[in-house]
């Protein structure tokens, strides 16, 4: 009796021995994978946090990902060259192999760049004396990203043997349809080029355009993102930003607050004085307010003797806040003073 060797059946053109020494190449190849992802994380890290230099970090940090990867495809692909397939299978999976390599690269350097610019050019674009902004810095690196990753696919097209030059070609016959499929697309980068040069608004800033008024959360190429004050989310295409008239309510020197207030007919003349003095008096008392206010008798009303006041507040004091304490500080000294506020009353006169 002979024992059968199970190692020696054939799967699919080769031995059940060669299948699985593949797959322990595969599986040798992400436990190595691993291995070094822990070397890098506990050892590598903590060596280049000790240097000054900022590059070897970002290096270290953005490969470990990329380089687990590139491993596990070399393990595959040495696992796949042991085993006997058709020419069209070899063939197919080389391809397969050189395409994911290059975007594997890509990822890589997309990754490499972005970090670039997260630590060395927007710590630059938080100081206030330097032109180089926010909303500059976001659409230079969508911008890099997507040029990168379409190097990267062109590059993994040609590695495929796929004629790049030819294919452009081709796709200019369907060119003209295709443009006017992508108008509102080209129209929003365009859109999204002029907001970069013009510099209407920053990330952050409370804007009020086509309609929505709220902070600016992201500005793209194709839209910008506001968060408003219901804490809603609204994309906005930058076609229509660049065709809306932009109120850029962060950038006011102050905020212009109008008070109209109504006394009772039965106030003597002095008494409008002093509640006028009272009004002009509040930016003394109160460093949110800028020292210009406009105080006058506007009028005389069905009911009431008004009095309009315009004040303002500065840039950087809370303005619901602000506007709060002015009307506690208001009616708080005119019940010191007996100055009556008015309301709405109707005198009849019966006849006899």
């Amino acid at each position: 009796m002979f024992e059968h060797d199970f190692l020696a059946d054939v799967f699919y053109g080769n031995t059940l021995e060669n299948w699985l020494i593949s797959v322990l190449y595969l599986a040798g190849a992400i436990l190595l994978g691993r291995i070094i992802f822990w070397f890098s994380s506990k050892v590598l890290k903590k060596l280049t946090a000790k240097t000054q230099s900022k590059l070897d970090d970002i290096i270290i940090d953005m490969m470990e990902e990329p380089l687990v990867c590139a491993i596990i495809l070399g393990g595959f692909w040495v696992g796949f060259s042991r085993l006997s397939f058709s020419a069209v299978v070899d063939k197919n999976m080389g391809i397969l192999y050189s395409i994911l390599l290059v975007l594997n690269a890509t990822w890589f350097i997309a990754r490499v760049v972005n970090s670039l610019i997260k630590v060395y050019l927007i710590p630059i674009s938080e100081k206030e004396t330097n032109s180089l902004d926010e909303h500059a810095l976001s659409l230079i690196q969508k911008s890099l990203t997507a040029l990168i990753w379409m190097l990267g696919s062109v590059t993994a097209l040609n590695n495929a043997g796929v004629n790049v030059g030819a294919l452009l070609a081709g796709l200019g016959i369907g060119g003209i349809a295709f443009a006017l499929a992508a108008q509102d697309t080209v129209k929003n980068i365009f859109g999204g080029i002029t907001v970069l040069t013009d510099k209407p608004f920053r990330i952050g800033d409370l804007i009020s355009v086509a309609g929505f008024t709220g902070f600016v959360e992201d500005i793209g190429l194709r839209s910008i993102r506001l968060r408003t004050f219901e804490g809603r989310l609204i994309t906005i295409p930058n076609y229509k930003t660049v065709d809306s008239n932009v109120e850029n309510i962060s950038m006011e020197p102050s905020r212009r607050i109008e008070l109209k207030l109504g006394l009772v007919y039965s106030t003597m003349p002095e008494q409008m004085e002093l509640a006028m003095n009272i009004l002009r008096k509040l930016p003394q008392s109160m460093s949110e307010l800028d020292e210009k206010i406009l105080v006058f008798f506007s009028g005389y009303g069905d009911f009431s003797l008004n009095i309009t006041s315009f004040y303002f507040i500065k840039k950087e004091a809370d303005i619901l806040e602000t506007q709060s304490k002015v009307n506690l500080e208001v009616l708080k000294q005119f019940n010191e003073h007996k100055l009556d506020f008015a309301f709405p009353t109707q005198t009849i006169i019966v006849q006899k």
